[in-house]
């Protein structure tokens, strides 16, 4: 009871800022109804509870709601495909990017980026662009793999790209665009250093080199392409407006000496633009119409329109979203997960602790559980707290017609069952019987696995079993009030990968008429996908129960 009612507490708290013992009571029992004979006690507790809670922090109360109803907090998101609603002023053709870091494979994360970007593109007739934006051969260096990885997550997805451009190919146009605002004298040379430019920048201060002429910036800048600069000794500045209200906007970096191996262009530059200008420079080559982006870039959209002015461009519409924190994954970043594959802690970049769509995939979800979350959840701006329970949701309405049933059992027991008469067992291999069964006849003594076996218990939809000496025997199949086993007899070697780890057990061999890759229930276990399968062995991973 105590953990029903706190769950409840502190949901009502969080979303109302403070709990209702009267309303926490009327969902309690609603939805626990077995407590409803202990209504006193119910009410007397959560008035206890809502009393304890009224000294915690709002951080404690969130989490500790979160570690006892993962879902609580989540945006409840229709599950019917409404569509997204339309872009603003769509004047002719719709073209729209998903521009990537290829530093590692697409995540459920960057996912959103791809379906939202690829579904207006198909709502407009529009161009989806894939854009790897691989122009930070450091810190972020991409990974050669990662851009085949990618292409097929959007294939796997539906969203294939119309188009894909690879920012590396185009620096000496970023190039270009540079030595042309350095004309305008839009742009400067800085050789400050970086601690020396901040406290200038956070006064509002101009740096000496700011004032340069056209002729010594052209000198410094060829300069900067012959590597006469080391790294951090200078960079090419984007002139704004030292007294703009947001520091993150004056005088903002467009290039910087990197001497890092690019793995396609290799050491052929040293000089790389940052994201900003790449992306503001690459949208205009593409003819970019529409942007969607995180409302925490708003700085970057501010950015970039002074560089647009400048070159007296257009710049596209922009729409952007909040943070989706899918709680499961809690915070994990792709170089964090890199750094947890150099070390062991995860197989791979499919190991299925991972938010990656290549783990999604080997796990056995659907693409279009994926790609319904996300337009279930629509172009928002508000901040939301989701859980993979969602997107299992999606997934189970979407596979369960199809998936093929089968025994498994767990930490299998093995028992003799003896004084079997002639019986028929017809199992339903799916929801509707149409689809198939898979049949079993027994008579006389047979042996079975069970995950228990009680002093009576039911074999599921088949027979009563009940314990008689240290023996089992024949029990009748009329139903009775005992538990149901899912069992298992000419049985094969199984393991299930869960996120706890490896669980072994044994399934029935009707399982080889499956083949590696399709997705099964394991009827009272869950969902899975075939990983290996032989006459053996046969290794699920688990999709979702």
């Amino acid at each position: 009871m105590r953990e029903d009612v706190l769950k409840h507490v502190l949901k009502n708290e969080i979303e109302h800022g403070k709990a209702d013992p009267q309303v926490v009571v009327g969902k309690i029992l609603a939805s626990e109804p077995q407590l409803r004979q202990q209504a006193k006690e119910v009410a007397e507790e959560v008035g206890r509870v809502v009393r304890e809670i009224s000294s915690w922090s709002d951080e404690k109360k969130t989490e500790e709601l979160l570690r006892l109803w993962p879902g609580a907090l989540e945006k409840k998101i229709v599950e019917e495909k409404k569509g997204l609603k339309d872009l603003p002023n769509v004047g002719g053709n719709v073209v729209m990017r998903f521009a990537p870091n290829p530093n590692g494979p697409a995540t459920l994360g960057s996912s959103r980026g791809i379906v939202i970007n690829a579904e207006y593109c198909k709502k407009y007739n529009g161009r989806f662009t894939c854009r790897f934006d691989d122009t930070d051969p450091s810190l972020k260096k991409p990974l050669v793999e990662a851009y085949d990885w990618y292409l097929e997550d959007m294939e796997w997805l539906g969203c294939p790209p119309d188009k894909i451009v690879y920012a590396s190919d185009h620096v000496e146009e970023y190039y270009r665009v540079a030595e042309e605002l350095i004309m305008k004298r839009k742009a400067y040379v800085c050789t400050c250093p970086a601690e020396k430019f901040r406290k200038l920048k956070s006064s509002g201060k101009a740096c000496p080199c700011r004032e340069q002429g056209q002729r010594e910036t052209k000198q410094m800048w060829e300069k900067m392409l012959a590597g006469g600069f080391a790294e951090g000794q200078a960079v090419l500045r984007i002139k704004t407006d030292m007294q703009h209200k947001d520091p993150a906007i004056r005088d903002w970096v467009a290039f910087r000496v990197r001497f890092g191996e690019h793995p396609r262009v290799g050491k052929k530059y040293s000089v790389w633009p940052m994201l900003d200008f790449e992306s503001a420079v690459e949208d205009k080559l593409q003819g970019t119409t529409h942007i969607v982006r995180g409302k925490d870039l708003r700085d970057s959209t501010t950015r970039q329109k002074f560089l647009y002015d400048y070159m007296g461009w257009a710049y596209p519409e922009t729409l952007y979203w909040g943070r989706v924190a899918v709680h499961e994954f809690g915070k994990l970043s792709t170089s964090g997960i890199a750094e947890g594959i150099a070390k062991g802690k995860y197989s791979g970049w499919d190991d299925r602790r991972l938010p990656t769509l290549r783990a999604l995939r080997r796990r056995g979800f659907d693409p279009q559980s994926v790609v319904q979350f996300w337009i279930g959840l629509g172009l928002t701006e508000k901040d939301v707290s989701a859980s993979m329970e969602t997107i299992e949701a999606f997934n189970k309405k979407i596979i369960d017609q199809r998936a093929k049933r089968y025994f498994f059992v767990p930490k299998p027991k093995k028992i003799k069952v003896t004084g079997i008469p002639e019986t028929q067992v017809s199992l339903k291999s799916y929801p509707t019987d149409e689809k198939g069964k898979r049949g079993y006849f027994f008579r006389g003594d047979y042996e079975f696995f069970v995950p228990e076996a009680p002093e009576l218990f039911r074999l599921k939809d088949a027979f009563n079993v009940k314990k008689e000496g240290t023996g089992y025997v024949y029990a009748g199949k009329e139903l009775l009030d005992c538990p149901k086993l899912q069992w298992v007899t000419e049985a094969i070697d199984a393991e299930l990968v869960t996120p706890e780890g490896v669980q072994k057990g044994v399934v029935e061999r009707y399982i080889l008429d499956a083949k590696k890759g399709n997705l099964v229930q394991l009827e009272r276990v869950g969902y899975a996908r075939i990983d290996e399968i032989s006459d053996e062995k046969v290794v699920f991973w688990l999709t979702h129960k």
